[in-house]
């Protein structure tokens, strides 16, 4: 989504409701997959598209037609090890904040409006509370952890270091996901072809950060966006104009013209 599928303001690009009606025609599923909440896709892309595949939290959860296909939860003892970890980054003057994530309700503690702001980007349903180890942790996804300055030089290998049986993934030049090691936007998406019947020979995947790194060994069509991560450049068979010249909508309309007639 955010650097690949995304404009520069966050915003969807403006052919991709017609892309979409064009896909469906072919019998092409889109399939989002994002580290952004399930409520917030919706808000962003429209409700539709719980009418197919969908991959939110960066892949630790699964949905097609709405009806959830898997889920990599962390442990309750694994989420209370990450929180006091970044209390512990705070207390050394971390400008960091916390986010603990199930699957349609984010909760944090730090409530100042500069974070809030940065949550409420990529969070739809979303609630502050006065101290997250007093939640019921039993259904968590992932904590996501937002870092002012710059997480993978800073909060990220601090945040390795601390918690070192789980996943540390960078899904943006702030974001820090912490989840299930088994986690990942490639496993759901394996689980999705599994479901639907197709292979990598039938699956285009765009991607930009590290977080869609594992996408590419599920596809032989792996497009890297121009602006992507240079590890993701050097994933993908294929580079993809930047998100900011309508990469994926004018790749995918390209693909779609190479079918056959009929299709």
């Amino acid at each position: 989504m955010d650097g690949t599928l995304l404009d520069k303001d966050s915003r969807p690009p403006a052919g991709i409701t017609a892309l979409m009606d064009r896909m469906r025609a072919h019998g092409v599923a889109f399939c989002p997959a994002s580290g952004r909440q399930l409520a917030n896709l919706r808000a962003v892309l429209g409700p539709g598209i719980d009418d197919g595949p969908v991959i939110p939290e960066n892949g630790l959860f699964s949905l097609v037609g709405g009806v959830e296909l898997h889920s990599d939860l962390l442990s309750r003892e694994q989420v209370l090890r990450v929180i006091a970890a970044v209390r512990d980054l705070l207390a050394r003057g971390g400008d960091v904040g916390a986010v603990v994530a199930t699957r349609h309700m984010a909760y944090i503690e730090r409530g100042d409006e500069r974070f809030a702001a940065q949550v409420a980007n990529y969070y739809e349903q979303r609630a502050l509370v006065p101290d997250l180890t007093a939640l019921d942790l039993d259904d968590v996804l992932k904590v996501a952890v937002y870092d002012f300055g710059v997480a993978e030089q800073e909060s990220g290998p601090r945040l390795r270091a601390a918690v070192p049986d789980v996943r540390t993934v960078a899904s943006g030049l702030q974001w820090t996901d912490v989840m299930n090691p088994a986690g990942s936007k490639g496993r759901a998406l394996s689980i999705i072809q599994k479901h639907l019947g197709v292979g990598p020979e039938q699956t285009a995947v765009f991607g930009d950060y590290l977080n869609d790194l594992e996408l590419y060994a599920h596809s032989t069509l792996g497009f890297a966006m121009a602006n992507a991560h240079p590890g993701i450049l050097q994933a993908a068979q294929y580079v993809a104009p930047a998100n900011t010249e309508d990469g994926v909508v004018r790749t995918v309309n390209l693909l779609l013209n190479r079918l056959p007639a009929g299709r």
